[in-house]
């Protein structure tokens, strides 16, 4: 029997976000299934919009024995400290070392990791696999549409293969690739040749949703692109809030001969480079946004949703600024929602009063963003939750919610969504478990840039997108950038960067 070891270690940092990613956050999950390791993975791990619950599934009607080390994320933040990292990747290099003879690995990582000692997080990982492994072994990876891909991990990997859609509703589908191009490899006993570009400008991710062009068109013509000759490419937009050389859109092909590869790829980063002027959008104020939606709203049947996409916690935001917030209540909006704020003292604060209180709060405002602070008003107790459910929607497909003390508080006509753990509102479900139907608001504020499509565009009238204070900038050109490559445009047809040099030592 073919047996293949399998993993998974997902993180996506924003260098410049608050708050860092500890091996509690791992434990926990944030959105992600709780880490789990050994025979637990494959349980943990199936039937939800995960790469490595795709892969499982695809293996039983491959027959393979899957030996599992380790599988764990955690929500979106600033590094991954040096000792979340190395001892999840202890766990992960030692149960693949321990698993006796095996036919190949399959790895489910996100490729935007930055870690406090190291800037390629999943190159180092792969190098650390590989030396174990040896060079002949096949190693698979699945990776999120936001990788930040380096020579390092084309380097170490048979094949990097990235999700296509954002909202990322493919996630499992990417793991069942994955596992048909090992299939394929094992097979044929060849190694297929590799072909890597890095495109020349970052790309905002609001504009990187595959729902809309140009991103839509271009993996249309991506996947005509995919032959024999071609089995598999893979075009990533990149995470534009890592702060090395690397950060950036790339395109990676593998192909029967090199002519093959690099014809491929070439052809792709071509389109890619063709749409640069149209990777672009309008971008309201907090308070033009919210006098927009309240105007859009007196005609519609359905919510006007609002992406607070500067502090969305899938970008590395805390989801706790409280500019949108403000602009609700200061332009009098009603049967309006936000969410979800992660505040676990106003929480608990909510949980000691009780339904129907009114209880005066410091709500949120705690990450320390510039131009965001605590909002110190009073709130109406309107519902109470422990955190525990179901988020069955497209992009979280089924995933278990651990969110914590919760509640629903109101104060004029908007209610707030107010939890003890963070997780981007990309589900209906994280207004409902708090007493709040998302259909019968006129206006819903969202903390995602483009994951809550997924679920809201459906009951959605028109979607709009504010940039209030946050993590997360719409304009990456606005980010202190001091370690990219030299010569990448801060976004597209922007501002080229330039290294400045060091200055001399003096001593």
């Amino acid at each position: 029997m073919t047996r293949i070891a399998v993993g998974g270690f997902l993180h996506e940092t924003n260098t410049f976000a608050p708050t860092k990613a500890t091996y509690d956050d791992f434990v926990h999950g944030g959105g992600w299934p709780s880490m789990t390791s050994g025979a637990d993975v494959l349980k943990v791990m199936r039937g939800i919009n995960v790469g490595l619950a795709g892969f499982i599934d695809a293996a039983a009607t491959y027959d393979w024995e899957l030996i599992p080390t380790i599988a764990c994320g955690a929500s979106p933040s600033a590094h991954v400290t040096k000792d979340a990292f190395e001892r999840i990747v202890k766990v992960m290099v030692d149960g693949i070392a321990a698993a006796g003879r095996l036919d190949a690995v399959y790895l489910d990582l996100h490729g935007a990791m930055v870690t406090e000692h190291l800037d390629d997080g999943e190159g180092e990982i792969l190098a650390r696999v590989r030396k174990v492994i040896g060079k002949e072994l096949p190693l698979v990876v699945s990776l999120d549409l936001h990788a930040n891909v380096t020579p390092g991990m084309v380097e170490h990997a048979d094949a990097l293969i990235a999700y296509r859609t954002y909202p990322h509703v493919d996630m499992a589908e990417t793991g069942r690739a994955s596992a048909r191009h090992l299939a394929l490899l094992l097979q044929s006993k060849r190694r297929l040749a590799k072909a890597f570009r890095q495109l020349p400008f970052l790309i905002p991710i609001s504009w990187q949703c595959t729902n809309d062009q140009p991103t839509k068109g271009i993996y249309e013509e991506l996947a005509a692109l995919e032959t024999e000759a071609v089995p598999t490419l893979s075009f990533a937009p990149g995470f534009p809030a890592a702060d090395f050389a690397d950060c950036g859109p790339s395109v990676f092909a593998y192909g029967r001969t090199q002519a093959d590869a690099d014809a491929a790829a070439d052809a792709v980063a071509r389109l890619v480079a063709s749409h640069e002027s149209n990777f672009d959008g309008r971008i309201y104020t907090p308070d033009e946004g919210v006098r927009h939606a309240m105007e859009l709203a007196r005609g519609a049947k359905r919510p006007i949703v609002i992406a607070d996409t500067q502090d969305n916690p899938g970008a590395g935001g805390d989801s706790d600024t409280t500019g949108m917030l403000r602009a609700l209540v200061r332009n009098r909006a009603s049967r309006a929602a936000i969410g979800v704020i992660y505040d676990p003292v106003s929480a608990k604060a909510a949980h000691e009063a009780g339904v129907g209180a009114t209880v005066t709060l410091a709500l949120g405002g705690k990450s320390g963003i510039p131009g965001d602070a605590p909002y110190k008003e009073s709130f109406v107790v309107e519902n109470l939750s422990e955190g525990r459910f179901i988020a069955p929607g497209p992009y979280f497909g089924g995933r278990e919610m651990e969110m914590g003390p919760s509640a629903c508080l109101r104060i004029g006509d908007v209610r707030v969504v107010v939890a003890s753990h963070k997780a981007q509102l990309a589900d209906q479900a994280l207004y409902r478990y708090v007493g709040i139907e998302p259909t019968d608001q006129a206006i819903l504020v969202n903390k995602s840039s483009v994951h809550f499509r997924a679920d809201f565009e459906p009951i959605a009238e028109k979607l709009l997108i504010c940039a209030a204070p946050g993590a997360m900038p719409a304009d990456p050109a606005s980010l202190p950038w001091t370690r990219l490559r030299s010569g990448i445009r801060l976004r597209p047809n922007g501002p080229v960067f330039t290294p400045q040099p060091k200055p001399r030592s003096t001593g």
